[in-house]
């Protein structure tokens, strides 16, 4: 259970930037990020997603493999985010609760769509698998290969 690949976006409608690590603040998220110090709704701090579920996306649709197609934050491997909402767990040296499931909008339907992929079938390939929104409890560093353990 580790993070695969990170990634901020300093503002809306840029690409993301890939980054080794990155370092968050208690309430607020990540330094860097487009969402920092905003409080909009719970669980903005922090997105996951799965590596898996973005590579079985680009298989079944003939798409090259890109860990950032979904803009979430951290890219996971070996670890079901669904199980996390509610939970509270460690990344690196920081302490996260899950929020709830991090679930497909619009723009990412809009985003992923094809000629033969609509918008409203991108939503739905993606309910509950979109990934997982979090909370940061304590702020550190994340780097990139940094074990997900469940806090104690």
């Amino acid at each position: 259970m580790i993070v695969e690949r990170i990634f901020i976006s300093p503002e809306r409608g840029v690409a993301q930037l890939e980054c080794e690590h990155i370092t968050l603040h208690s309430g607020m998220g990540i330094v860097g990020d487009r969402y920092f110090g905003k409080d909009t709704y719970p669980g903005q701090n922090l997105t996951l997603v799965e590596a898996e579920v973005i590579e079985q996306f680009c298989a079944e649709h003939a798409r090259t493999a890109d860990l950032s197609l979904t803009r979430r934050n951290l890219v996971t491997r070996g670890v079901r985010l669904n199980d996390l909402v509610g939970v509270e767990f460690t990344i690196g040296t920081v302490r996260l609760r899950g929020v709830e499931l991090c679930e497909p909008c619009v723009l990412v339907g809009n985003n992923l769509s094809s000629v033969s992929l609509t918008p409203a079938a991108v939503i739905k390939y993606w309910v509950h698998r979109g990934g997982l929104r979090a909370d940061v409890i304590s702020g550190g560093e994340i780097a990139r290969g940094a074990r997900i353990e469940m806090a104690i």
